[in-house]
This record gives structure tokens, C-alpha cells and sequence, in this order.
């Protein structure tokens, strides 16, 4: 029993160690998205319900191609178990990344000729046309810099990526500012542009960020290219599924937002807030559950099946207390977090009355994380697939439209629906680990 215990110690350190480095990147997606959130809560409420739709939109979109792409670093980890040479692959997995952006790019462009459908509310519609027209071109720096951080992430090499990530932080936070409330000093003068300030800034720092990942990964481009039916396959059949249940979960939310917002900014404002919240504890969960699928993939490699359940369980386990321990900070400090986005005593109170049902979302939604982590290292994605296709159109949706624009209860039915959506999401994915693990042994 003690022997066990203090394998258990080596793997939870081992999960540690490498999450760490992915939980700063994590968290630097977003706190920019918090910065974004600050700035334009500072600047007007129409900006703040402004760019929580025009933001749920894009990365709606963008979501679809990042999804491809997190399938690189559990299929070279799985190469590495079975010691095929995979660094041949890197440049292929760069022109990848950039080809599979190409229709995501052509999709938002098309949806921003139809924004108008929609039906947002006239305070919101034209700055929200703004930032996605500028933000659309964020779509291809993302995606080249997620397909190299995965590659290196395969090889357990996490720290410079996401480094670079915490400089986009500050350097995000630096260019909203000016962007949107202008800058004058001495013979230099910026004019305040408002939510195309922020949007501007954005693409700027996405590109950025991904020219000097490019820089960093010099060296890997001296390795010859190599054309392989079977990686891109393998990348495919694993990253569609992951794709399109990222796709399903981010349309859930942002349509969410998009159909808040025909309620008005206060309430697009405040889905907005409680949503930075939230992220702010999956991207942990996220992080513990991409380092997860890292070790998993490779053991999965090497056929190595009580490695790969000690790492499932560490995972879990893990988890659960990253979600109890974001409880019990909520509730101490909640009104004081909520306050660092908006001033506004209307945005503060609504914020905290939905924050009772978020915390139920966040549980739910951290076991799910779990287990989508550990699915991902064994290559069995399709069963996400189709649970976040079943949880968001089919129950979060229909339910929360139903109680927002039926009885009235807005936020709250939303949230409710979200809430809803994720528990299935639980019970069906962590079944599919239990049958996964049962079959190994």
C-alpha cells in the first residue's frame, strides 16, 4: 500500500511538472481575455457586451482548426512509444495547420456577411461587425502557433512556448490600452479607437507571438520534409472528432452569448464576466489534462496499460481538487473578483446571482475536461464528438431559450442549460474511460 501510495506521489510530481509550463500558457489565453474583458468594461458597457459577442463568434470559428491541431501532440507522443522517428513530420504539421485554417477563415468571412440575421441589439451591432472583421485574420497566427507548441509539447519541451504566451499577456494589455483610449506623449499621438483598438490589438499580438515561435523552431526546419499519408490521417481521424466537439461545446457558449446579447449589454456583459471566470479554472483543469494525454499517448505507444491507468486516475483525482479549491474561493471572494471587471453595481449583482449556478457548471465541466484528456492520449475521440453534439444543441440551447425568452429567466436559464449540458457531458465521457480502463485489464 505505501509502495503504491508513493507511485502515485512520482505520477501526480510527473503530472506537475509538466502541466505547470501548460497552465502558464493556459492561463495567459486567458488572461488576455481578460484584459480584453477589463478594457472594454472600463471603456463602456456597449464595448463590454460588444466584444463578448463579436469574441464568442470568432473563437467559434477559430475553434473548429485548433481542434485539428491538438491532436499533433498525443499522435507524435504515441509515435515516440512506439519509437518512430516523428521529427521528420515538423513541417509538415506546419503546412497543416496553415491549409486547414484556409476554409475556418472563409467561414467567418461568409458568417460576417450574414451578421445582420442574427438580430443583435442596435447598441451592439456595429462594433460588433468591427472586431470580427479585423479579428478574422487572427485565425491563421493562431493556428501556426498552436501546431508548433503541440509539436513541442509531444516531446515534453512546454516552457518556451508558454512563456512566450505570458508575453502576449502583457504585451496584449499594453497595445488594448493605447488602442482604445489613445496615447499622447511629446510628438507621438495615438487616437483612441474603441473596440477596433482592441481588436487591432489582438491580431497584433497574436502574429506576433507566433513569428517568434517560428524563430524559436529555426533548427526544425533543417530536418527534410516528409509527405505521410498516414500521419495526416492519423491527425484527422483523431482531430476530427476533438474538432467537432470543441466546435459543438464553443457554439454552445458563444450562442449563448450571441442570443444574450439580443437581451441587451448588461446581460452580454455579465455572461461574459462569469464566462473569464470559469475559463480561468478549466484552462487548469485543461492544463493537467493535455499533460495527462501527453504521458497517456505515449504509454498508449508503448503499450504500457498500468501506466496508463495510475496517469488517468492522478488525473482525475487532480481535478477534483483544482475544482473543490475554486469553490471555496468563490464563495470567500467572489464580489471582489467580479469587481476587477466592471464598476458597475448592476453588472456586480447579476454576476454574483448567476455565479451560484457556475459553480455546479465548473465541476461538471472539470470532469469532463478529465476524461476528454485521457480519451485523447488513446485515441478514442469519437464518443466526444457526439456528446457535446447531444449536451449543447440538444439539451443547453432548447432549454435555455426556452426559459429566457418563454419565462423570462434569462441568465439564470442559460446557465441552467450550460449546467445541464455539462453533467451529461460528465457521465458520458467518464463512462467511456471506465469501459476503456475495464478493457485493459
Amino acid at each position: 500500500m505505501i509502495e503504491k501510495l508513493k507511485e502515485y506521489r512520482e505520477i501526480i510530481l510527473n503530472l506537475v511538472k509538466l502541466s505547470l509550463p501548460i497552465l502558464g500558457g493556459n492561463l495567459a489565453q486567458i488572461l488576455v481575455s481578460f484584459a480584453d474583458t477589463i478594457v472594454a468594461g472600463r471603456h463602456s458597457t456597449v464595448a463590454l457586451g460588444a466584444i463578448s459577442v463579436a469574441s464568442a463568434i470568432v473563437m467559434t470559428i477559430t475553434i473548429g482548426v485548433i481542434g485539428l491541431i491538438l491532436s499533433i501532440s498525443p499522435t507524435i507522443a504515441n509515435f515516440r512509444g512506439q519509437k518512430i522517428p516523428s521529427k521528420r513530420y515538423f513541417k509538415l504539421t506546419l503546412l497543416f495547420s496553415f491549409l486547414a485554417s484556409i476554409p475556418f477563415f472563409i467561414v467567418l468571412k461568409v458568417l460576417l456577411l450574414n451578421i445582420d440575421l442574427i438580430g443583435l441589439s442596435p447598441e451592439i451591432a456595429h462594433p460588433v461587425k468591427q472586431y470580427i472583421e479585423i479579428c478574422a485574420w487572427t485565425i491563421f497566427p493562431s493556428a501556426i502557433f498552436t501546431a508548433l507548441k503541440e509539436f513541442l509539447q509531444a516531446y515534453e519541451k512546454v516552457v518556451f512556448a508558454n512563456l512566450l504566451m505570458l508575453f502576449m499577456v502583457v504585451l496584449n494589455l499594453i497595445l488594448n490600452i493605447v488602442l482604445t483610449f489613445g496615447f499622447n506623449f511629446s510628438f507621438i499621438h495615438i487616437e483612441a479607437l474603441g473596440v477596433v483598438g482592441l481588436s487591432i490589438a489582438t491580431l497584433l499580438s497574436k502574429t506576433l507571438v507566433a513569428v517568434f515561435m517560428i524563430l524559436y523552431c529555426l533548427p526544425l526546419f533543417k530536418t527534410p520534409f516528409e509527405a505521410s499519408k498516414k500521419y495526416v490521417k492519423d491527425l484527422v481521424k483523431m482531430g476530427a472528432p476533438i474538432s467537432f466537439a470543441m466546435f459543438f461545446e464553443f457554439l454552445g457558449f458563444n450562442l449563448t452569448a450571441v442570443l444574450i446579447g439580443k437581451f441587451g449589454a448588461l446581460y452580454a456583459g455579465v455572461h461574459n464576466i462569469i464566462l473569464c471566470i470559469a475559463n480561468m479554472t478549466f484552462m487548469i483543469v485543461l492544463s493537467i489534462a493535455s499533460a495527462a494525454s501527453v504521458k497517456i499517448g505515449y504509454y498508449n505507444g508503448k503499450n504500457d496499460k498500468q501506466n496508463i491507468i495510475d496517469y488517468s486516475i492522478a488525473n482525475i483525482l487532480m481535478t477534483i481538487f483544482v475544482c473543490l479549491t475554486t469553490f471555496v474561493i468563490l464563495e470567500i471572494w467572489s464580489r471582489d473578483i467580479i469587481s476587477v471587471f466592471s464598476g458597475d453595481i448592476r453588472v456586480i449583482e447579476l454576476s454574483e446571482k448567476i455565479l451560484k449556478i457556475a459553480m455546479a457548471f465548473l465541476f461538471f465541466d472539470g470532469i469532463q475536461g478529465a476524461c476528454v484528456g485521457i480519451l485523447k492520449g488513446l485515441k478514442d475521440t469519437k464518443i466526444i464528438m457526439f456528446t457535446m453534439l447531444f449536451g449543447y444543441l440538444i439539451i443547453a440551447i432548447p432549454l435555455g431559450c426556452y426559459l429566457a425568452f418563454h419565462k423570462g429567466i434569462i441568465l439564470e436559464g442559460f446557465w441552467l442549460g450550460l449546467a445541464l449540458a455539462l453533467f451529461f457531458a460528465a457521465i458520458i465521457t467518464s463512462s467511456r474511460v471506465i469501459y476503456d480502463i475495464r478493457k485493459m485489464k
